[in-house]
């Protein structure tokens, strides 16, 4: 399993900010920092905020900051939040399932088992546990 590329930016976000605490961060800067497109950014940084995991700022002197400490974001709910889904196999969507032996498979069960000790370990885990 790979995350997307959306979620891998939305976790550079978070880890910027983090470490730039001290004021309001721009996306500009943020995207030139980790040498990656402000254009994706910005979608990204709408959904943060959306989630509640930043706080946005209008204005010539605005900018972007976490929402909440660091300690309170939690990496299994940002990849919740940030994935389109967690399917790891085509059995796991109803709609697009068109394996032959969903009905007897035994591996979904295994599959869904190791997406749940995923995530289960994510929880464990907060953005302040990655800031070092």
């Amino acid at each position: 399993m790979q995350l997307t590329q959306y979620t891998d930016y939305s976790l550079r976000v978070l880890i910027y900010l983090g470490r730039h605490d001290s004021g309001l961060s721009t996306i500009t800067e943020i995207a030139d920092f980790y040498r990656i497109s402000r254009n994706h950014l910005v979608k990204v940084v709408h959904h943060l905020g959306q989630c509640g995991y930043i706080e946005t700022h209008r204005g010539k002197n605005g900018g972007i900051r976490l929402a909440k400490p660091p300690a309170e974001i939690h990496l299994g709910q940002l990849i919740r939040d940030t994935e389109p889904n967690l399917n790891l196999a085509e059995c796991f969507d109803q709609a697009k399932d068109h394996c032959v032996i969903t009905r007897d498979c035994k591996l979904k069960g295994v599959l869904y088992q190791a997406r749940n000790s995923f995530l289960s370990t994510l929880n464990a885990y907060t953005l302040a546990d990655v800031l070092g």
